[in-house]
């Protein structure tokens, strides 16, 4: 609190706190705090304020000041939520920096960063106003009557309630003509969306204390037998734990809530309400040992030697080298010098495995966070990071943003996944980036692991940058599977292709099936049948949002668009031209699935991709009955691919490698290489040996053949000399604009004025604007433009100030009145 005192006087001075409201504007904005209220104020606690006309939000105090704002008259907050900051100051430098990086506003970055639990929503509530029961109603239409009639039931509706009760969405005119009326009264309320979570838990009166006191319980209940079960199911369970939860007692001896609600009247049990954890297995301690070989030894002193002179260090393991040992060690090393963790994984699906082995290490100090847990969950792992109740904290992409207060080590798992990177919406970060960056302002260091690691971070480790550790050899007995490569070309001319599977997958996968040892199949590309297509016209069926075709999925018996989500029924009939010859073209996992089992009926088939494990626990669900051996064939789409271990997985085919290999983008031949590989490595691990099959149209092609050798140097050496010569990453940055309106027309105007607003800056640096490879999603036409920036000579600071700056005058414009403009910065 700023005061001063003269004479005896002490006189308050007048505060004011800029917040970051969590919306898309480019600044902080200014409120005034009630004097009472200065000495609570602080950075990173959340106050309630009023932004616009009506709207109410919870914001993020980001500095606190005595100067008033200059152009406008600060409005007072009208509440402060927390007794203590829920960011820290080091969080807030996290946020700028990304703001900064990513070209974004720092509401977005709020946005992301804080579970929505945190950040309580305004929720509009309407009321009767005084009379209105009494008022003539016959010149109201038929909604407003509706609305009126279910406020006369209901004391107060929110407007989702009156969105059901209507079915429309557009319900606020209706609203405002009501409220013209003076029939309603509209009111904006703060709501808070975190509640812990709450378990009632039985007790027995200390009367029955002793052994005596129970007999003579039991004893009188003899006439009540299902109160006498209650009681014995109570006994038998406080042998596990004194307080016993109410729905394990019921559950136990099938007693009802009536029950045991005579047994508290009778004040036999006593019970008491309590807040409990929501995060499975929290009280899971199990006691866990394992010992490096000479590989894992030197790889260990490497990377400690390496942490000595470098904040960042990259090791590069072949799949199966023991790497989650070392971080493991490395992880409990930092624990024990009194540091908080962060282990990021790429996919939700590696979390189930990597938290069974992190846990025999580190019991209920480890915290999981991802986007699987409910709301309400995701505000519970805040608050416990927050209070320093976890020493590692395994996550995805979004656990960056949690508020550690020690932080030592940060470790990035598979760091060359793109699943690292967030697309949409703002802001466009990529998690293994920022996390060098949080890593930075803590002090901590960060290991980066891969078998394949990103084409940029191998470059900054071999110029120097990063530290460097490789381990070459697989962990135990196993050794690197044999990979095989079948050209389908070649099958099929010789009729040995049965559907989708070469006479060579199907006997490999058969012989692995005689030996009680299990397959996994990799197709990249999920559903059914991708395109359905007349014979007779060409008529493709394609979405009606969206420039793309849609998938047909025989779970659903839908075609889907998988843009926008669209669905509708399969044709039957081709709407062109009337013919029925509606043939299926190229095939997906549920394709594979289904054709194996007419090939392999005696086989148990499991299927991993997004349709498949849709829900909280369908990633688990999969994996843990493949563990088990409960499934023999596992068919997935790259899901399968990241750092999943399963010991009898002998046989790995991959159905047609072309698709990866001839997909239009700069990082295709990296990507490829990577997921072949990497899928590669899920065979022959433990002390199994593997086998690959390859399915290639172009088996002789570099980067198939570059995987057989295991030869990644090779590779890299290769992409990075066609990179330099063509202006692409590490030697350049890029940034990529997509404009996008719902005329193609107005789009590719205002497409083409903001790409020579920006040469006159950037000269031959600005490439477009093109239409992208799906020119159209959810109704609005898109072009793109991209900016190849180098990286030496030229101060990145200022090119990313001048496109901020062409974008405000390109948005003032009326000329591109309702044209979008989305910015991405390192968009691969």
């Amino acid at each position: 609190m700023l005061e001063f005192t003269e004479g005896n006087a002490t006189a308050r001075v007048t505060l004011f706190v800029e917040v970051v409201l969590p919306l898309a504007i480019s600044k902080t904005y200014t409120y005034r705090v009630p004097n009472g209220w200065n000495a609570d104020i602080a950075v990173g606690k959340r106050v309630i304020v009023q932004f616009g006309k009506n709207k109410v939000y919870s914001a993020i105090i980001y500095r606190v000041t005595d100067r008033p704002p200059e152009l406008y008259e600060a409005k007072y907050i009208l509440d402060l939520l927390d007794d203590s900051p829920i960011v820290d100051d080091v969080q807030l430098r996290l946020w700028d920096w990304i703001s900064m990086y990513y070209l974004c506003a720092l509401g977005e970055v709020m946005q992301a960063a804080l579970p929505a639990a945190l950040k309580l929503a305004s929720e509009t509530k309407i009321v009767a106003a005084t009379g209105s029961s009494a008022t003539d109603r016959s010149a109201l239409n038929d909604k407003e009557y509706l609305i009126l009639d279910a406020l006369d039931i209901s004391s107060e509706l929110k407007v989702s309630d009156i969105v059901k009760l209507l079915g429309q969405k557009t319900v606020f005119p209706l609203l405002k003509k009501l409220f013209d009326k003076g029939l309603i009264l509209i009111s904006e309320e703060i709501l808070p969306k975190y509640k812990p979570k709450m378990k009632v838990f039985i007790g027995l009166h200390d009367d029955y204390a002793d052994d005596l006191g129970r007999k003579l319980l039991l004893d009188s209940l003899g006439n009540a037998p299902k109160q006498q079960d209650a009681v014995l199911a109570y006994i038998q369970l406080s042998r596990q734990y004194p307080k016993v939860p109410k729905a394990d007692i019921m559950e136990a001896s099938g007693c009802s809530s009536a029950i045991m609600a005579a047994l508290v009247e009778k004040g036999i049990f006593t019970v008491e309400e309590r807040a409990v954890s929501r995060l499975d297995g929290e009280d899971v301690e199990i006691a866990g040992d394992f010992t490096f070989n000479d590989a894992q030894s030197k790889a260990f002193d490497k990377i400690k030697g390496q942490f000595a002179t470098k904040d960042v260090v990259l090791l590069h393991g072949v799949t199966a080298s023991g790497k989650t040992q070392l971080y493991i060690r490395l992880i409990e090393e930092a624990v024990a010098n009194g540091s908080n963790v962060l282990y990021l994984l790429p996919e939700i699906a590696l979390t189930t495995q990597i938290t069974e082995r992190l846990r025999l290490h580190f019991g209920n100090k480890l915290g999981v966070y991802h986007s699987r847990f409910n709301d309400n969950e995701r505000a519970e792992v805040w608050h416990k990071v927050l209070n320093n109740e976890y020493s590692v904290v395994v996550g995805a992409r979004s656990a960056v943003f949690l508020p550690f207060r020690a932080l030592g080590l940060v470790v990035v798992d598979e760091e060359h996944e793109t699943s690292y990177k967030q697309f949409d919406p703002a802001p466009r970060y990529h998690a293994r980036d920022t996390a060098i960056y949080l890593g930075h302002i803590h002090g901590a260091k960060v290991l980066l692991g891969s078998a394949t690691p990103a084409i940029e971070s191998y470059y900054n480790a071999r110029a120097g940058k990063y530290g460097l550790v490789e381990l070459k050899q697989r962990f135990g007995n196993s050794r690197l599977p044999e990979i095989v490569t079948v050209n389908i070309s070649e099958e099929s001319r010789k009729g040995t292709m049965l559907s989708y599977f070469s006479g060579t997958l199907l006997q490999e996968m058969e012989h692995a099936l005689d030996q009680q040892q299990q397959v996994i199949l990799f197709q990249n590309r999920r559903g059914h049948t991708p395109l359905l297509q007349c014979k007779t016209c060409g008529y493709i069926a394609k979405c009606i949002h969206c420039d793309v075709s849609l998938t047909y999925h025989k779970s659903s018996r839908k075609l889907h668009c998988h843009y926008c989500g669209f669905s509708e029924d399969p044709i039957q009939v081709c709407p062109a031209c009337g013919s029925t010859h509606i043939e299926s073209k190229g095939f997906g996992t549920e394709r594979v699935e289904e054709e194996l089992e007419t090939l392999l009926p005696n086989a148990r088939i499991a299927r991993l991709d997004l349709d498949s494990t849709r829900g909280k626990h369908g990633f688990d669900r999969v994996l843990n009955a493949f563990d088990e051996q409960r499934y023999d064939i596992l068919v997935g789409t790259q899901m399968v691919a990241k750092g999943l271990d399963f010991g009898k997985v002998s046989v790995i085919g991959i159905i047609n490698a072309d698709g990866l290999i001839n997909y239009p983008d700069f990082r295709a031949y990296e990507r490829a290489f990577s997921l072949l590989a990497q899928v590669s490595g899920r065979a022959g691990r433990r002390n199994s040996n593997g086998k690959v099959i390859v399915q290639s149209y172009a088996p002789s092609h570099r980067i198939i053949q570059q995987v057989i050798e295991n030869d990644y140097e090779g590779m890299f050496m290769t992409e990075v000399t066609e990179r330099k010569h063509y202006a692409y990453p590490p030697f350049f940055r890029l940034f990529k604009i997509d404009v996008k309106h719902k005329e193609q027309q107005a789009v590719y105007d205002a497409a083409q004025r903001l790409a020579a607003s920006l040469r006159e800056g950037l000269g031959q640096r600005v490439y477009g604007p093109e239409a992208p490879l799906v020119g159209r999603v959810r109704n609005h036409y898109i072009y793109s433009i991209l900016l190849k920036v180098e990286r030496a000579g030229i101060s990145i600071t200022k090119v990313k100030e001048l496109v901020k700056v062409t974008l405000l005058y390109f948005e003032a414009n009326k000329a591109n009145k309702g044209v979008r403009v989305q910015v991405d910065v390192d968009p691969y």
